[in-house]
């Protein structure tokens, strides 16, 4: 089977908007500061951006307060006119989606249930407030599976009839524009995912 270019499909997008004069409004999932930058500039300009923050996989609270933070700052630093969603912290769903796969790796089935919680809790707050498209920022991380982002996101569209925004925002050098990002804003880069089980992943030395 073909791979889907999922980076040129976004590059198309984009040129159709751009030659059409069309400025669409988009519910941006954000995981966090770094894989926002250089997401939040590329889109910038084609689309009308409410950043959605809804993480319940993050762990302690504590985490999910500074990550939140951060991105609030990244925002204001790089003086970009975007509104911010910031959902409520509930991590109990989380873990009772994870209950019994706690000891997988990342990009198994328990990394598959919470981004697709993630992905349609997106398109929910997109119905809801009458935007155009959803998309997420989780593509640009090396350690996610685009492919499977990308389908749950167009199967999530046809139900809630909010048109999703295909991507792989690593296109184009993107994680490593992120990095840089990180640097000139002087970003937190959090050395694991999000959740107690990918942490434990992080300090046994096995990465995240």
């Amino acid at each position: 089977m073909q791979k889907i270019n999922y980076g040129k499909m976004l590059d198309d997008k984009l040129e159709y908007l751009a030659k059409n004069g069309v400025k669409p409004s988009l519910m941006l999932h954000a995981c966090c500061a770094p894989c926002s930058s250089h997401t939040l500039l590329y889109l910038y300009n084609h689309f009308d951006i409410t950043v959605f923050f809804f993480n319940p996989n993050i762990a302690p609270e504590s985490e999910y307060d500074f990550r939140k933070q951060e991105l609030k700052r990244l925002i204001t630093e790089m003086n970009l006119d975007v509104k911010m969603i910031d959902a409520d912290y509930n991590p109990q769903p989380f873990y009772e989606l994870a209950r019994g796969l706690e000891n997988l790796s990342e990009r198994g089935l328990r990394c598959q249930r919470c981004i697709e919680y993630r992905l349609r809790r997106t398109a929910e707050s997109a119905r809801n407030a009458g935007s155009d498209y959803f998309t997420t920022t989780l593509t640009i991380s090396p350690h996610k599976d685009c492919d499977f982002i990308n389908k749950c996101g167009g199967r999530i569209a046809e139900e809630t009839g909010v048109q999703y925004l295909f991507s792989d925002f690593k296109k184009h050098d993107g994680y490593k524009h992120s990095i840089e990002l990180s640097r000139q804003y002087n970003l937190y880069r959090q050395n694991y995912c999000g959740c107690i089980y990918s942490k434990r992943v992080s300090e046994n030395g096995q990465g995240s």
